[in-house]
């Protein structure tokens, strides 16, 4: 009886076995895409798996007005660097928009921490805007209202600490969600970032151009907005057959081409500190240069297409936001006086369609500013010395926030052009701040492109 219950036990196993053998193998889990799949209002668009990483493209709901969320929704754009569910998060607001087809990069918090990276498209660059588009919803409180919510959901999928970075408007923008929602991160490192309280009182940026680099370098730099300005006629001529050959129009912005002209030269001195160096001063045109010769230089530094109805039409939300809030560097052009057409020409709404133009109010920055100083937490703060964005700058609390110069640097400063004592008391904050324990080693992954965090006015 035994021997044949074991006998049949036995034929009840092989068959079993066989079955198992035979049978198709089950679907592997996907924890992370389940989790990400189950986030209300998060859509996964696209994905691809650089070695050690992935990397999502995904749309989020977002309200078009956070205090009225039954006046309609848009959908935010914003990408996901995988790294571990365990490692830091770092939040990067660009300020701007996305790329078209985004792909992977990492900002420099994020490679310092070895950590996972957000990338958030700011609202109303498109596609991220709401259609109607109610431009009133367009300010710095709605803009980190989104990243709230973005944070508060992903929050369901890390529990690592997280840190927020940006540089220039993206270094702005984190400053302003720290602002709003200080519990939301553990830490912010904000690059380049201006800070123009009073716009009225921007003499700073008049006293930072009569100072920045050798004083035959400025003088040379103020020979060639001057020589340009006297040769406005042939100039203007040069411009609109530059014009012609790439189709650029005036009419929907700064209305012809002789104002788009001048507020070129008008950027000129800017522009040269913002992406050059001393070692370009060499390269300045001399007053005895040809209109040709002259119109090339100025065109490779401030780039003559910019000021154009194609070159605008992108930063239009920028813009927009520095006529009602941000505020914006207010020169006096002393050494043009004379040579200059159109008075109030260098200021926001100049550049912005009609319907766009707006009176600014002084109320947000004011908050701001006064928040940093007194009340602020764990806020890291990189300039460039020689960077023109740079002169005006926030003022961190004493509660554990720092500001950090980097020497001889343009628009482009980072922790890594810091002086050696410096670039390592910022790298051990940041790493302080996340928690990142020095033996911490995660799985070898892909050399990823750096992202400077800064958008290049010639590629749109």
């Amino acid at each position: 009886m035994r021997s044949r219950f074991l006998a049949a036990l036995a034929a009840a196993l092989a068959v079993v076995t066989a079955l198992t053998l035979n049978a198709p193998p089950a679907a592997a889990q996907d924890d992370l895409l389940d989790r990400l799949k189950a986030i209300p209002g998060l859509t996964v668009v696209s994905e691809t798996q650089p070695a050690g990483y992935r990397f999502f493209v995904l749309t989020f709901t977002q309200p078009a007005d956070h205090r009225h969320p039954r006046k309609g929704t848009f959908q935010q754009r914003l990408t996901l660097l995988h790294r571990s569910a365990e490692a830091p998060v770092v939040l990067y607001t660009g300020g701007y928009g996305l790329p078209a087809a985004p792909t992977a990069s990492r900002t420099e918090p994020t490679r310092l921490v070895d950590g996972n990276q957000v990338s958030v498209e700011h609202r109303f660059f498109t596609p991220s805007r709401p259609s109607p588009a109610d431009w009133d919803d367009l300010t710095i409180w709605q803009e980190a209202t989104d990243e709230h919510r973005i944070v508060q959901a992903l929050k369901t999928v890390y529990s690592g600490k997280w840190l927020q970075t940006g540089a220039s408007k993206g270094g702005m923008t984190s400053v302003y969600h720290r602002r709003f929602y200080p519990g939301d991160v553990d830490g912010v490192v904000a690059y380049v970032a201006p800070d123009d309280p009073v716009n009225q009182a921007d003499q700073t940026y008049d006293r930072f151009f009569d100072r920045v680099g050798t004083p035959a370098c400025r003088a040379a730099l103020r020979t060639v907005q001057r020589e340009a300005l006297k040769r406005r006629g042939r100039m203007v001529a040069l411009l609109e057959a530059d014009a012609a050959r790439n189709g650029y129009t005036f009419t929907r912005t700064l209305g012809s081409a002789d104002r788009g002209f001048e507020m070129t030269i008008l950027d000129t001195a800017w522009a040269f500190w913002q992406y050059m160096s001393e070692a370009d001063c060499a390269a300045v045109p001399p007053a005895s240069a040809t209109d040709e010769e002259l119109y090339a230089w100025i065109d490779a530094v401030t780039f003559f297409g910019f000021y154009t109805d194609q070159g605008l039409e992108y930063y239009w939300p920028y813009y927009y936001q520095a006529a009602t809030q941000l505020g914006w560097p207010d020169l006096e052009f002393a050494h043009l006086r004379g040579l200059t057409r159109h008075r109030g020409l260098y200021q926001p709404n100049s550049v912005l369609p009609a319907e766009l133009r707006s009176r600014h109010d002084p109320r947000p920055m004011l908050d701001v500013d006064h928040w940093v100083r007194t009340r602020s937490e764990r806020m890291l703060f990189v300039y460039g010395q020689n960077d023109p964005w740079s002169a005006e700058r926030f003022t961190p609390s004493r509660r554990d926030s720092y500001l950090y110069v980097a020497p001889g640097s343009n628009h482009g400063a980072s922790i890594a052009r810091l002086s050696e004592a410096d670039r390592q008391a910022a790298t051990d904050t940041l790493l302080r701040w996340a928690e990142v324990p020095q033996a911490r080693r995660l799985p070898e992954a892909a050399s990823l492109p750096d992202d400077d965090m800064l958008p290049d006015r010639r590629t749109r």
